[in-house]
């Protein structure tokens, strides 16, 4: 589907004392970073704000002036997209994931725009697709009538708008607006469900890798590496998967399919060094 992606990234977070939320890390990354990543396919991402590192190459925007709320951002970021359909989020969304940006932009069909119903029924206007025609349209009314959009609430502007909602994930909509959100974000992905998922897109991310981790395998390999040979041999082995399973991809191998070779390579050897220690055979006793 194709689309443009505007990310608020200004504002004054006068709740976490005027710190820079946007670059604020949950899992090692920068909020900004968490929610590019979940529009990662989009055809231009602008974002709104002061300009900073990012994981990702972005087109940047400032709002006129500086400061002057949501909608300003918003009209200063849709003035650099082209797209008919046009995802707005705002920077500190760290559980926001592509699932829901995809039913997002799936839902405005035949309406004006989608946007997120958090789990309390609260509408999420800066967690939404709109198309930009209309848009265009409505920024442009409220520009003139009330003489420019600073300050005005993002709900004179979806108020015009003839608008769906989708229901959003538990966790899709949680914003860190304040210290202890940060906090309670922080717990979460710390959380036995979720850390190993969220500690591999860090990796990866960090790293420039962009490969589908079959986890359950290296897990099951590093298991029959420790048991079979030594604990150490674990993380070892796990390495000299991933250095094997590069350099089959550079010479044109899928790395998805590398890296599965190469674990059951390594994996049908711990057995088989675990198989001689348990028999006491070996080359030692021939």
């Amino acid at each position: 589907m194709t689309y443009d992606a505007i990310v608020l990234a200004g504002g004054s977070a006068r709740r976490l004392g005027g710190a820079d939320k946007p670059g604020l890390s949950v899992g090692g990354r920068a909020l900004l970073d968490r929610v590019l990543d979940s529009c990662a396919d989009a055809g231009t991402t602008v974002v709104v704000g002061g300009r900073r590192a990012t994981a990702r190459p972005v087109t940047w925007a400032r709002e006129e002036p500086a400061g002057a709320g949501p909608l300003a951002a918003l009209d200063a970021g849709l003035r650099r997209t082209t797209a008919e359909l046009v995802l707005v989020l705002s920077a500190d969304l760290p559980f926001l994931g592509p699932d829901t940006v995809r039913a997002l932009l799936a839902a405005p069909a035949g309406r004006e725009g989608a946007l997120l119903r958090d789990p309390a029924g609260r509408d999420q206007p800066l967690v939404a697709a709109y198309r930009a025609e209309p848009l265009r349209r409505e920024l442009a009314l409220l520009a003139a009538e009330h003489g420019n959009l600073t300050g005005l609430p993002v709900r004179a502007l979806t108020a015009e708008l003839d608008l769906t909602r989708v229901e959003a994930e538990p966790s899709a909509s949680f914003d860190c607006d304040t210290w202890d959100d940060l906090a309670a974000a922080r717990a979460r992905i710390r959380e036995h469900g979720s850390v190993l998922d969220e500690w591999i897109t860090a990796v990866k991310n960090e790293l420039g890798i962009d490969l589908a981790v079959d986890t359950k395998t290296l897990l099951d390999l590093a298991r029959d590496a420790a048991h079979g040979v030594a604990r150490p041999a674990a993380p070892l082995t796990t390495f000299l998967v991933g250095y094997a399973a590069g350099q089959a991809q550079a010479a044109g191998a899928d790395p998805a399919e590398a890296v599965a070779r190469a674990s059951e390579q390594a994996a049908s050897l711990a057995l088989r060094w675990a198989a001689e220690t348990e028999s006491g055979e070996g080359p030692a006793a021939e």
